[in-house]
């Protein structure tokens, strides 16, 4: 790679996003489904590249056609490749930059019930997946046993998660399993605006759910949820431009990560990893989950020094904002189309056990977990279960536009005690080399144990009977 090369490929990157956002604008079905430009340009990149152009023009013109490659450069599709794996961390450092924690108290007693259900549905994805590979995907499929994790990873975790997961599914020899994540993030998002959007409306027609309208919401400003703090004390100076200043502080975080990383690395080599015999799990844990408590570590020396204000929370969403749709539009350029028709049978299989748990926590579990106002609560974690949190988010605003249930502040407040472990946090990232050094069955029965767990705490603890 050179930097012409480099060069050219960002160059071909900004043209398909703001290719992505025509669409999103002009095509009256995508802005009906709310799907983000980036997921379009991703989409439009894999039409017109060796995959979809490409092998076009080979069947009609022959292998060597001019366009047999695609549009894009071999370079330029290298470049992309690698994009991802690298972003993924800085989208993941920058989610508690800037927002002010609060104490643990104060974020269980608004989210407690969010959190036992959100749980209970992420646990849920790994119990499901593991169960069909033990009993249906390896045995009559052979495919690989981590099969079991992609539900998670690619519904909860979504694009960005099982983007930055493709170096640990290559070390572990299942390199088609980042695509396949990736197939099922897409079906994800469709798959959870199209029912959330009917299950809104069958709220309203049966009155578990009482809204004027349900308001077209933009899932591109999504991210401008987020407190807004007046006047940052980094936004205004002058010595040098906020946007570098934040910029470092993302580094910050992602160097901590780094060397949290490296001192597990090091415990594990002279611990369980100790000679011939050992277990190496945390070579295998990617960046990026570590990045994120860089980043919860950055933020709360900022408070404890009193300068908790001192970061905007808006620039920091436009910087992630940014990652994320660089990491999107390039992780979708580079799926291998070939890999999910390689394992169709499994991905579909996969796809509508997702679907179908997450419709299950819905309909069935969040009326018995959450004390009042289950349909948008329920909801919220519905969205973010099948389709990541900015579906969530839509669907929060789509069920209640006017936040009159609080369930904006329940649904922010739940992440901090989520997203460090699942949908992306460490035991997303360790569930892969957990499967293959010990197997899917034991880690079945854990994640069934916390499943269990969850659900009965939330029926206990919380539920219906516990209305205050």
């Amino acid at each position: 790679m050179n930097l012409d090369q480099l060069f050219v490929a960002m160059i071909l990157l900004g043209l398909l996003m703001l290719a992505g956002k025509w669409l999103r604008v002009n095509v009256a079905v995508f802005g009906r489904l709310f799907l983000p430009s980036a997921i379009l340009g991703g989409a439009l990149a894999l039409l017109l590249g060796p995959q979809g152009l490409g092998t076009l023009a080979e069947l009609v013109l022959g292998d060597e056609a001019a366009l047999a490659a695609g549009l894009f450069p071999e370079s330029t599709l290298e470049i992309w490749s690698g994009l991802p794996g690298l972003l993924i961390s800085v989208v993941f450092a920058g989610l508690f930059l800037g927002k002010i924690i609060p104490a643990p108290r104060a974020i269980w007693r608004r989210a407690g019930p969010m959190v036992a259900h959100g749980q209970t549905l992420a646990w849920g994805q790994y119990v499901v997946g593991l169960t069909l590979a033990l009993l249906l995907l390896t045995p009559m499929f052979g495919i690989s046993p981590m099969s079991g994790a992609l539900i998670e990873i690619g519904f909860e975790g979504g694009h960005g998660t099982a983007a930055g997961l493709a170096d640990t599914f290559r070390e572990l020899g299942f390199e088609n399993g980042a695509d396949l994540a990736l197939g099922l993030a897409t079906v994800g998002v469709v798959a959870g605006v199209l029912l959330g959007t009917a299950l809104v409306n069958w709220g309203v027609r049966t009155g578990r759910l009482e809204i004027e309208a349900a308001r077209e919401i933009d899932t591109e400003r999504m991210a401008e949820h987020d407190e807004r703090e007046k006047a940052p004390r980094l936004s205004s100076t002058r010595s040098i431009d906020p946007l570098s200043v934040h910029l470092g502080f993302f580094a910050l975080a992602i160097a901590i990560g780094w060397l949290i990383l490296q001192g597990l690395i090091w415990v594990e080599s002279v611990t369980w990893n100790a000679g011939d015999d050992g277990v190496a799990l945390m070579v295998h844990i990617p960046l990026f989950p570590l990045a994120m408590i860089g980043g919860v570590l950055v933020q709360v020396a900022l408070m404890r020094l009193g300068h908790a204000r001192a970061l905007d929370r808006r620039l920091i969403n436009r910087v992630s904002g940014a990652a994320l749709d660089v990491l999107i539009v390039t992780a979708l350029a580079t799926l291998s189309l070939q890999a999910v028709g390689a394992y169709i049978g499994p991905f579909l299989i996969l796809a509508a056990a997702g679907i179908a748990w997450n419709l299950f926590g819905f309909l069935v579990l969040a009326p018995r977990i959450f004390p009042r106002d289950w349909f948008p609560m329920g909801l919220a974690n519905f969205g973010q279960g099948i389709g990541m949190t900015v579906i969530g988010l839509l669907l929060v605003r789509m069920a209640d536009p006017d936040n009159r249930t609080g369930t904006m502040e329940s649904f922010g407040y739940k992440q901090l005690l989520f997203e460090p472990v699942v949908g992306g946090g460490l035991f997303t990232a360790m569930s892969l080399p957990l499967i293959f050094h010990f197997g899917a069955l034991p880690v079945l029965v854990g994640c069934t144990v916390l499943m269990l767990g969850w659900l009965v705490f939330g029926l206990l603890a919380f539920g219906p009977e516990n209305r205050r």
